[in-house]
């Protein structure tokens, strides 16, 4: 099959007419994934909300398929995987269960070694690069260096292999940086690798009606100007935008957990302490829980975490950001200072169940995890334990244990009806409730609106701004 011919497959494959923008990346892609070009490749397509990137990644999947081409679709976060699996009708996977193997790592756990890539003439396709980072911390490996580089090397280990990334870099970094390394084509450069970039900005018929999409679209083109012009709302004559203030927000909230659902529904505000806020409100206001821990209780995992995972096959490992649905709660118990809880825990964007043990401390602390020196001590406490360890027993030998002690590892969690944006970035509701309380003029820079461009981002289908306040004008379109 020609170029031309493979591109024209993956336009037939698109649920609608390709605008010219799309018809060139296509005419790219399809050069991209011929036989004849360069294997050391990366494809960097930055797609802004609504420009038909996900559309068009399917249509390349199926293409694929049809001419018989392996095609590996990734994703950092499990959510992420689970939703591009969705758009693109095919299996998608984590990062990290691709590329790395092993569970047993330093204390609090870790990959052990590099998976190898065994594929031939196959495209990797990554959906939400942007949110990759490219330091040691994103991996829990023992060994290498970040997430993006070990990627790379597993790739391009295998044969004749090519990688596209999708992402976004409108939309927040990952935490500590500020810019997405994988978005940046420098990085590969200096790697030694070819890079070819798109840029998706026109967006598709179908969503020029939306008033989501409408915002999205207004702030993304509001970061390229400068100065930075004063944020605006767009409201008028869209029917899936609004603001809610005061003591309505606990009314529309409340509604759309009636009609939709708690799954269906999360509120996007721009720190821990705001977000156990918002969750202690709604749990005793919307949901009438006067238990600190109930059965349906919906928790969002705060640190990723190794050693449960291990115990499940196919389970990579449970990450940071993951959503768990309370099936059962067996027991509750105090030790070392530390309240825990026995539950068992449905992973939504996984299918899987987990009986494991969770903190109960987290739930409603404002940090982000629990703090290196509470951990610490912790550890202590379980390895001077005389139940776990007797006293002649050796340092190494009960270092060896704590790495998959049921305690030190007991999962973080918070609740999840209110989350930060970063903990949101890669997934997407219905209903969509933005806090924009609080927030003064002279905080309304560039971070503001990247946040706000990807919680904007969020909705699929009714996006509400919560007391929009000094600074935050509305107007029509």
């Amino acid at each position: 099959m020609t170029t031309a011919e493979f591109a024209d497959l993956v336009r037939a494959r698109l649920p609608y007419r390709a605008n010219e923008q799309q018809g060139r990346l296509i005419d790219a892609l399809a050069r991209f994934c011929a036989d004849d070009a360069p294997s050391d490749s990366v494809f960097i397509i930055n797609g802004y909300a609504g420009t038909g990137k996900t559309s068009l990644t399917g249509a390349l999947v199926k293409a694929l398929g049809e001419v018989e081409r392996p095609v590996v679709l990734l994703a950092p976060t499990g959510r992420a995987a689970k939703v591009f699996s969705g758009h693109a009708g095919h299996a998608a996977y984590t990062i990290h269960r691709k590329i790395y193997r092993g569970a047993v790592g330093e204390i609090g756990g870790g990959f052990a070694a590099m998976q190898e890539n065994h594929l031939s003439n196959a495209v990797f396709i990554v959906d939400e690069a942007s949110m990759i980072g490219d330091s040691s911390s994103d991996t829990g490996v023992t060994f290498g260096g970040g997430l993006l580089e070990d990627l790379l090397e597993y790739v391009f280990t295998g044969d004749n292999c090519r990688l596209i990334l999708l992402g976004d870099i409108a939309q927040l970094p990952p935490v500590g940086s500020e810019e997405s390394p994988a978005m940046t084509p420098v990085r590969y450069k200096e790697l030694g690798l070819r890079v070819s970039r798109a840029v998706l900005t026109d967006t598709v018929r179908q969503s020029r009606s939306s008033g989501i999409l409408r915002n999205a679209t207004w702030l993304r083109r509001a970061m390229l100007v400068d100065p930075l012009p004063p944020p605006r709302l767009i409201l008028e004559g869209y029917s899936d935008v609004s603001t809610v203030e005061g003591d309505d927000v606990a009314d529309a909230i409340g509604d759309c957990y009636r009609t939709d659902g708690a799954a269906a529904t999360i509120v996007i505000t721009r720190s821990n302490r705001r977000a156990t806020a918002f969750n202690m409100g709604i749990r005793s206001r919307i949901l009438d829980h006067e238990e600190e821990l109930v059965k349906g209780e919906r928790l969002l995992v705060s640190k990723n975490n190794y050693m449960w995972a291990s115990r499940i096959k196919g389970l990579d490992f449970i990450a940071n950001g993951d959503v768990g649905v309370v099936t059962a709660v067996h027991s509750t118990e105090e030790k070392y200072g530390f309240r825990f809880a026995n539950v068992t825990l449905a992973l939504t964007d996984r299918d899987v169940e987990v009986e494991c043990r969770i903190f109960l401390e987290t739930l409603t602390d404002e940090s982000a995890s629990l703090s290196r020196e509470r951990m610490e001590a912790l550890a202590r406490a379980r390895m001077d334990d005389p139940e776990v360890n007797s006293p002649d027993v050796a340092w190494e030998t009960r270092l060896r244990r704590l790495r998959s002690d049921e305690y030190f590892n007991a999962l973080q969690v918070k609740y999840a009806y209110a989350v930060t944006c970063h903990k949101a970035q890669g997934a997407q509701w219905p209903n969509v409730f933005v806090d924009l309380g609080g927030i003064p003029v002279e905080s309304q820079g560039m971070d503001f609106y990247r946040w706000l461009y990807t919680a904007t981002s969020r909705a699929t289908g009714h996006l509400y701004y919560i007391n929009p306040g000094e600074g935050l004008t509305t107007r029509g379109v």
